[in-house]
């Protein structure tokens, strides 16, 4: 999916086993882009990034398992950028090859974090800035990004589902308070952009979302 919107323009690319989305967002009118979960789908993005001649000015990780960072060394090689992290997570990324053990992968090194990632934080490339949220549950310090009538909500929530709360460090509890506060508090037309699957909106998954209707029966409450 490539969608331009206000001021961002969102491109999304899939790949890999877990077929994770990784985004490049772009600033309209500079340019300038971050770089969102690079995962298998890392060429891609690169390729779109050099089509477009855009600048990326960091890598953006919405949280550290292995589906959204297994990228990151080619990425850094292109790109020598700083790497954000919300600091809740960086114990999960220093797994990050212990992870791949588990799927039966390996993982090039991993390189360091050289920022934290903190709500109330904005995000900025050229003219545009990102709200960051902090949204534990799937991850220790998995966060969103909100800005432009759209949130790239990575492993929170999905078209129809919610994230895995079965790995280490997932709470499901915890999960669905972020979803309520963080996610289901933007305006029902907010995009919301995921880790995996289609994209969809705040006010769809409100009245849809299975996870949803049954905790919260389609509400705030």
């Amino acid at each position: 999916m490539n969608g331009p919107t206000g001021d961002m323009i969102v491109s999304s690319f899939t790949g890999g086993a877990f077929q994770q989305n990784s985004y490049l967002l772009r600033c309209r009118e500079t340019g300038h882009a971050v770089v969102v979960d690079p995962g298998a789908a890392i060429p891609a993005l690169i390729a779109e990034v050099d089509r477009a001649g855009a600048t990326v000015d960091a890598i953006v990780l919405t949280h550290a398992h292995l589906d959204h960072v297994e990228g990151l060394p080619q990425a850094k090689e292109v790109w020598d950028v700083p790497i954000l992290l919300h600091p809740d997570d960086k114990p999960l990324y220093e797994q990050v090859p212990t992870q791949a053990e588990w799927f039966g992968m390996s993982v090039g090194e991993m390189p360091p974090i050289e920022g934290d990632l903190r709500e109330g934080v904005p995000v900025t490339f050229g003219r545009c800035v990102l709200e960051v949220r902090h949204t534990p549950g799937h991850a220790p310090g998995h966060i969103i990004l909100v800005g432009d009538g759209e949130a790239i909500t990575a492993d929170t929530v999905f078209a129809g589902s919610i994230g895995r709360t079965d790995l280490p460090g997932g709470n499901a509890t915890v999960l669905l308070r972020s979803i309520r506060e963080k996610i289901l508090s933007l305006p029902d037309e907010t995009v919301l952009h995921t880790g995996h699957g289609p994209s969809t909106t705040v006010g769809h998954e409100r009245v849809t979302n299975p996870f949803l209707v049954s905790s919260f029966g389609g509400s705030l409450a």
